[in-house]
């Protein structure tokens, strides 16, 4: 059961300028009452995406030309607000695999990396020419190298901050803890049997 490393990301890009954009504008609270994770790609930024009839609003995530994305670009505190886990499962669900901002805030960074879902934090100067770039042409790869901390797109590149225990998580495949306690039950077992706990 071992788990992927996340050496690197390669994908599309969408741009959802903004900061501040808390968890219940990523995933509306009304769409937590579920079982499972699973459907809720279709509710990610849904109150910013539709009408209340469920007819579109002009929105990036809505424009045929960044179906497919895979990469978020964002601003300053991404993720703020409460710490629902719902946000990150939703944009997962949708189809993003890495998010690079200007900062991320801390609950929802450590949800995202559970899920291997690298969050890489730049400066805005870059972030806003790859966001240009995407929108002149939305085919352009970016590609979030975790090793060498760099976003690398076109003939540019510039470089992110990622916290190191993140980092190591995220390249030695350690990335979810829940993974890595099933993975281990054995040395699990024999601890709790030498501390008498079973």
């Amino acid at each position: 059961m071992a788990i992927e490393p996340v050496l690197q990301v390669r994908g599309r890009g969408v741009a959802v300028p903004g900061s501040d954009i808390d968890t219940d504008r990523i995933i509306p609270a009304r769409f937590m009452k579920c079982v499972t994770f699973d459907g809720l790609g279709e509710y990610a930024f849904y109150d910013v995406r539709f009408e209340a009839d469920g007819s579109e609003k002009e929105h990036p995530m809505n424009e045929p030309r960044f179906a497919g994305a895979s990469v978020l670009l964002t601003g300053s505190n991404f993720g703020c607000g409460s710490s629902r886990e719902h946000a990150p499962q939703a944009l997962y669900r949708w189809g993003i695999r890495a998010v690079i901002a200007e900062s991320f805030a801390e609950i929802f960074f450590g949800n995202c990396v559970t899920l291997g879902i690298p969050c890489v934090a730049a400066a805005a100067e870059d972030i806003e020419q790859l966001a240009a770039a995407v929108g002149n042409d939305p085919s352009i790869e970016i590609n979030i190298d975790v090793d060498q901390q760099r976003v690398f797109y076109g003939d540019r590149q510039f470089p992110f901050h990622l916290p190191e225990s993140a980092r190591d998580a995220l390249l030695n495949g350690r990335w979810d803890p829940i993974a890595e306690l099933l993975e281990n039950g054995d040395a699990i077992d024999q601890r709790a049997r030498a501390l008498k706990l079973v």
